[in-house]
């Protein structure tokens, strides 16, 4: 069957646009994507191209820029370009030249997607072809990857299309051999300085003296595992449902339950990689499993906190979350009812410290708390030991008591340092941690 038929069968069993459909080919000038140009002619397909000039590669960068231009004229089509200046942006985000080029690119065409102005659907295709999908199947190997990163590059993800996965290298070459296609030729591809470079030229050919079938095998390995992680991701579904209790921002997981499950670690990393946590940090939530409250790990955007059987997801930013870490170095903690600004001060032998009945102003005994302090809204089941009693209480009582609606206890957090409550905000503080005339060191906790 010719490459063209294979495109169009290709396209219609995976239903990855329709013939009414607006595409935006990204075309570099290479054969790949100057074949891909020709068979969009051929189905008779409405597209317009679009180009990214780097501008890493000099007058060979300006030849390619002005080659695509060309091939707007000659389909008659509309051409996208867009200079990029990769090397101030590598500075700057401290990322490698392959990295910078692929962010710049598809935040670029990402744009246009959102911007085109027309009625029908906007697809972006690029010419990633079956050869493309093997390197980066080995690369994600060899870097490390969960099971997803073994089906490889997918054929459509959202608005982004890749329908020349199921063609070789070898069969767009000799596509456009046959329709007298001219391409041009990337002198960057011939160095081996770049990762994907090196698996094509050096790694690939290696194996394949050994393994003549290695591109057939490794392609079919791909439609396999593309099945299993169907699979996986059933299962995981399955365990999240079980363990994952959502509550507002936060996410709070039973550790017993989550002990019991298996593969423990593989259910683990499935969890926290979606709230910026990396596989490395999988074995660091593992310990937490097993330590004692306060514990915790951070992501860029979250913590994942151990507070007594459970572990609870919370965001960073504390405005959005329920539970929130104090430590002893902080001087200022944003939430939900305001701000709460942190003192210590240190007393002198005979030293009387005078007390005071602000309801906004915690005076605590230091020596009698363990860091980080728990802030957290209240819940059924807790109790203190409210100043100036001897036995304890349990909050819901101790609203009652005081005469409190319910959108009054809506809005009430405690403090509480290694399990123990030591200040019902704005309310009382527990008589455990008063000051005495023994006390040397005061956190003063203020409500503003």
């Amino acid at each position: 069957m010719s490459l063209f038929k294979r495109f169009i069968n290709n396209i219609n069993e995976q239903n990855l646009f329709q013939k009414k459909d607006h595409l935006l080919l990204a075309v570099s000038g290479g054969v790949d994507s100057v074949v891909l140009c020709e068979l969009c002619k051929q189905a008779g397909f409405y597209f317009e191209i679009a180009h990214c000039n780097f501008q890493l590669r000099g007058e060979e960068s300006e030849r390619d820029e002005n080659f695509v231009r060309s091939l707007g004229e000659k389909y008659g089509v509309k051409v996208f370009i867009k200079k990029f200046n990769t090397n101030e942006y590598v500075l700057q985000n401290k990322v490698s030249i392959q990295v910078a080029a692929r962010e710049l690119r598809y935040e670029w065409f990402d744009e246009m997607i959102k911007t085109a102005n027309i009625q029908n659907s906007t697809y972006l295709l690029t010419a990633h072809h079956a050869n493309d999908n093997i390197e980066t199947l080995l690369m994600n190997f060899f870097k490390g990857t969960g099971i997803t990163g073994l089906h490889s590059i997918l054929s459509k993800q959202e608005k982004i299309i890749r329908p020349l996965l199921f063609a070789k290298k070898a069969e767009l070459l000799e596509f456009a051999r046959e329709n007298n296609l001219s391409f041009e030729e990337d002198s960057s591809n011939i160095s081996d300085k770049y990762t994907r470079n090196y698996f094509r030229n050096q790694l690939i050919p290696s194996v394949q003296k050994v393994f003549p079938q290695v591109e057939e095998n490794l392609l079919n390995n791909i439609e396999r595992f593309k099945e299993i992680e169907i699979l996986y991701q059933q299962s995981i579904h399955l365990h999240k449902k079980k363990l994952l209790e959502e509550k507002g921002n936060e996410i709070h997981i039973p550790v017993l339950k989550l002990l019991k499950a298996a593969p423990l670690k593989t259910i683990v990393y499935e969890i926290i990689k979606d709230f910026g946590f990396t596989a490395h940090q999988t074995e660091e939530v593992v310990h937490l499993l097993k330590s004692e409250t306060g514990k915790f790990i951070t992501s860029a955007t979250h913590k994942i906190i151990k507070n007594r059987n459970w572990l609870i997801i919370v965001p960073i930013n504390t405005l959005e979350a329920n539970h929130i870490l104090i430590h002893k170095n902080d001087k200022e903690i944003s939430f939900e009812l305001g701000k709460l600004k942190l003192r210590f001060q240190n007393l002198r032998e005979g030293q009387i410290f005078k007390l005071h009945d602000n309801n906004f102003i915690a005076l605590i005994d230091l020596e009698n708390i363990t860091f980080p302090l728990l802030l957290r809204k209240w819940k059924q089941g807790d109790y203190f030991y409210p100043l100036g009693m001897q036995k304890k209480k349990k909050l819901s009582k101790f609203f009652i008591d005081q005469k409190m609606s319910l959108t009054d206890k809506e809005k009430i957090w405690i403090i509480e340092s290694n399990k123990k409550i030591i200040w019902v905000i704005s309310k009382r503080i527990d008589d455990r941690f008063k000051i005495t005339s023994k006390t040397k060191s005061i956190l003063e906790i203020t409500l503003s």
